[in-house]
């Protein structure tokens, strides 16, 4: 599986989903249907997977999940960019290029206005779970660990200083004021 299939499965399963802006109601689906694949497929899925949260390994987007979370551990950090996965390649390409994107979302706006993270964890699991399924055995031990690029040292800030984020993402601020 290379990437544009891996986002034409995402896609999919975003059509299959009860709520295609739910990352978990999508990890579900995307799971079903990737456990349906050759084994290899799957493989191949779970490495994509991570090749796209290493491209999303920024901390202007770890700055946006900040802001829209209130607060950001690392472990919060990569369930929102499961959900930013499951959101589709538009999305997520977009809000990688300019993280204050996210602003323009109507899910994004709807979560502002009802105090509502944007979480995919289940995402992150969804060649493990799906290999599991197909197989009864958990994914090959021998697959490569995920590096992580470098952050910007320009973003090297506190990112509880609200003026700073207001100045670098402005239009995310301001749907969550202080």
């Amino acid at each position: 599986m290379n990437k544009q299939q891996f986002w034409q499965l995402i896609e999919a399963a975003r059509h299959q989903a009860s709520n295609p802006n739910d990352g978990e109601a999508v990890a579900r689906e995307a799971t079903l249907l990737l456990a349906s694949r050759p084994v290899e497929e799957i493989v191949a899925a779970e490495r994509v997977l991570w090749d796209l949260m290493v491209d999303s390994y920024s901390n202007p987007l770890w700055a946006a999940a900040y802001i829209a979370h209130g607060g950001c551990s690392d472990d919060g950090f990569d369930y929102f960019r499961g959900w930013l996965i499951a959101q589709g390649r538009e999305v997520f390409e977009r809000v990688v290029a300019d993280p204050d994107a996210l602003a323009e979302l109507p899910i994004v706006q709807a979560s502002a206005a009802d105090g509502v993270d944007l979480e995919g964890e289940d995402m992150l699991g969804i060649a493990w779970n799906a290999h599991i399924s197909a197989t009864g055995d958990q994914l090959p031990a021998s697959l490569p660990t995920v590096p992580h690029r470098e952050l910007d040292p320009t973003w090297n800030f506190d990112f509880d200083d609200h003026e700073e984020m207001t100045r670098r993402l402005p239009r995310l601020a301001a749907l969550y004021p202080e």
